[in-house]
């Protein structure tokens, strides 16, 4: 992304998050109509004119995004499965307190937005741009920018777990893409991940267990059963990590699940 894009993109998350807010919450009277209700204040005595407080609102709403946005940031995007899979590989080596978590969540952060930078470039260019041109409404400006998030959310989400939440919420078949709401594609999503990021831990775990059990058989049969097998299979595979470039290997493998 342009330095003009990474000054923006919080303001297209919260563009983003003003979508799903609305989506999800149980529509108001009035809205089925497609018309936004406009709030107002009488400052006049005798019939004297009114004066919108929008400014006010958007404020509130501004505030109010930026209270949820750490949700929005774990349910839609690829932190959760990042940040799992970061921490399945720290509890395989043994080594539960190193890295320390400030550094997980740091470094899943910033594979987050790599991984999701295709997807804010496509809202930044059909969604942010237009709306700030005032080419296009806020209406028009958040569908578009839902579009590219459903896509991307969709590509990775089972068609088990998405038609689970579609059953429980009593939704009838959908036809097309567009009318599956919201609401349950983002808690299908979310499981989703948790399973991929379970299977990929399970598979991260299988070389270090294997290590495990050799350092164990070894120690046994030389009678050292009071030496913790922890002591020496630690560093046997720390050793083993740096040789093979493991994080090199794990991040290239965990950015190109996306792919």
């Amino acid at each position: 992304m342009s330095g003009t894009k990474r000054l923006t993109w919080l303001r297209i998350f919260l563009l983003l998050g003003g979508l799903l807010c609305s989506r999800v919450a149980i529509a108001a009277p009035g809205a089925a109509s497609g018309s936004v209700p406009v709030f107002s204040i009488n400052l006049g005595e005798s019939g004297g004119g009114t004066q919108e407080i929008s400014t006010a609102l958007k404020v509130t709403l501004l505030l109010t995004l930026l209270s949820i946005a750490p949700a929005l940031l774990i349910t839609v995007t690829s932190f959760t499965r990042t940040v799992i899979v970061l921490s399945f590989m720290r509890q395989a080596l043994g080594i539960p307190q190193v890295p320390p978590n400030q550094v997980l969540v740091g470094l899943s952060l910033f594979l987050t937005f790599f991984i999701m930078s295709p997807v804010i470039d496509d809202i930044y260019a059909t969604a942010y741009q237009p709306y700030v041109a005032e080419q296009i409404s806020a209406e028009v400006a958040m569908d578009n920018a839902v579009k590219p998030l459903r896509r991307f959310m969709l590509k990775f989400t089972r068609e088990k777990d998405l038609a689970l939440f579609l059953s429980i919420a009593k939704q009838p078949r959908p036809h097309t893409v567009e009318e599956i709401p919201m609401r349950s594609i983002v808690p299908a999503f979310l499981i989703s991940e948790l399973k991929t990021s379970f299977q990929i831990g399970f598979m991260i775990y299988i070389p270090f267990l294997v290590i495990d059990v050799i350092v164990s058989s070894i120690l046994l049969a030389m009678g050292m059963m009071v030496l913790p097998p922890m002591l020496i299979s630690v560093p046997i595979k720390l050793m083993l990590f740096v040789l093979v470039d493991g994080w090199n290997l794990l991040i290239e493998s965990l950015v190109r699940s996306f792919h």
